[in-house]
């Protein structure tokens, strides 16, 4: 108890302090240590650092666990802390739901954010496997709990990265996609009143349900939820803020590229087999493609738009090339083909699916994107990416996390060509590493 109690005294000197000075050094520091990672005093004194932090959460002032939780995020971002991880992973998981269970009454809604974040960040660092699972089985309720009074886009994005990392099957997709919809859909009473969203929030919404729709490889033929679905954002594509049209615009252009109204035109031909119920297809898929006109036409309105006072070029440009891309594959069915840099390496993408899980790893990673796309192993299954310099230099075939994501490729045929791969690659050498679940995801910087 004594060292326990002088550890956490310890803490308290670092992270208890209103000065926002301390984060920045703090933030600083361990930005330092990560130009000359590699070393073994290195590493001891990052593991110090995040000892003291994981210490401080203990404090009884909301500031020092802020500040605390920052430099977790911090260090997690900026480097990859598997060792820290594989000694402290329940310290830190637990830590991290206490302060978003004592919701907005006992926890800032700064504290809640910074706990949800790091608990993505652990998720993105342990990669497929039991921990990703103990993550997602631990903080599924309590964050969708949490949304209830609070919503705070770190929640949102948080539920959307553990259900990507961790979730298992469909059902638990489906599971996180309606929690997340219900943010700005809640199921009200007759004497209940939801307030309006902020634009942020239904940004944040879509954006994440966008990023989990975008693994989905069997969709429920309900023409209802689609219908909604559809209307809704077509709906928000009038709306003022371009944020919200731009995330709505890519939304819609998945949906229609994973297939929904093909689906229904199938089943209305009797040219599916699927036992899905849907008692009316072929009104449902001409009601569809009635909705596809519209959206089509508000499209074709936002690529041409000529701005509004006091708007960002760069934000107009942004939402004129993004939808002229859209208007292609409507009209042409042509995808984006984008290439980004990652250090001395390329990475291209060719769908939206791929686009939009790059994006939003990308945006939940911020500065820390380049170096986890250089070293995170669940990230180049993810991507199908492999650093020049990681090149064939790893002769251990990773195949639980690979084959257990391979099948969330929007796409089926995808899914056969990488079974039909992988089946090959293993006859031809056991040890080779090869990056499947490339079909879902790859992406862009915006």
């Amino acid at each position: 108890m004594g060292k326990r109690n002088s550890q956490r005294k310890g803490a308290a000197a670092v992270f208890d302090t209103d000065d926002d000075s301390s984060v920045t050094s703090s933030s600083t520091s361990n930005s330092d240590l990560v130009s000359v990672s590699g070393t073994e005093d290195v590493q001891l004194e990052q593991d110090s650092l995040l000892d003291q932090a994981l210490d401080a959460l203990d404090e009884k002032r909301g500031s020092t666990r802020e500040k605390a939780f920052l430099a977790i995020i911090d260090a997690f971002k900026t480097n990859l802390q598997h060792q820290f991880v594989e000694k402290k992973f329940a310290t830190i998981l637990h830590q991290c739901l206490a302060s978003i269970k004592k919701g907005p009454k006992k926890a800032s809604a700064t504290e809640i954010a910074f706990a949800s974040r790091a608990i993505g960040c652990l998720a993105l660092t342990v990669g497929c496997g039991d921990h990703a699972r103990e993550i997602f089985e631990e903080s599924v309720r309590p964050l969708d709990e949490a949304l209830v009074s609070s919503k705070i886009s770190a929640l949102l994005e948080c539920l959307a990265i553990i259900t990507f990392v961790g979730g298992n099957d469909q059902e638990e997709t489906e599971r996180s996609l309606d929690i997340l919809w219900r943010v700005i859909h809640p199921k009200l009473g007759s004497n209940v009143v939801a307030a309006k969203p902020s634009a942020p929030l239904i940004t944040a919404v879509v954006s994440s349900w966008s990023f989990l729709l975008s693994t989905m490889s069997n969709l429920k033929l309900n023409s209802k939820f689609w219908q909604n679905s559809i209307s809704y954002l077509s709906g928000l594509l009038d709306k003022e803020d371009r944020s919200v049209r731009i995330a709505a615009g890519e939304a819609l252009a998945l949906i229609f590229e994973i297939g929904v109204t093909e689906k229904f035109s199938a089943v209305s031909n009797g040219a599916s087999d699927t036992t899905q119920d849907e008692s009316k297809p072929q009104e449902s898929y001409i009601f569809l493609q009635g909705l596809k006109g519209k959206v089509i036409n508000q499209c074709k309105n936002l690529s041409v738009e000529a701005g509004g006072k006091g708007s960002a070029k760069k934000d107009l440009n942004t939402q004129r090339n993004l939808f002229k891309d859209i208007l292609d594959f409507f009209e042409y069915g042509y995808s984006p083909e984008i290439t980004t840099k990652i250090g001395g390496d390329s990475l291209q993408t060719s769908s939206w699916s791929q686009m939009i899980q790059l994006n939003y790893i990308k945006h939940f990673l911020g500065g820390g994107f380049i170096k986890h796309m250089q070293e995170n192993e669940f990230l180049h299954d993810v991507f199908s990416f492999t650093p020049k310099k990681k090149h064939l230099s790893n002769n251990e075939h990773r195949m639980s996390g690979e084959e257990k994501r391979m099948f969330k490729s929007p796409n089926s045929f995808l899914n056969k060509a990488r079974t039909q791969l992988l089946n090959k690659q293993r006859l031809m050498s056991e040890g080779r590493n090869f990056g499947h679940y490339s079909a879902s995801m790859v992406n862009e910087e915006q």
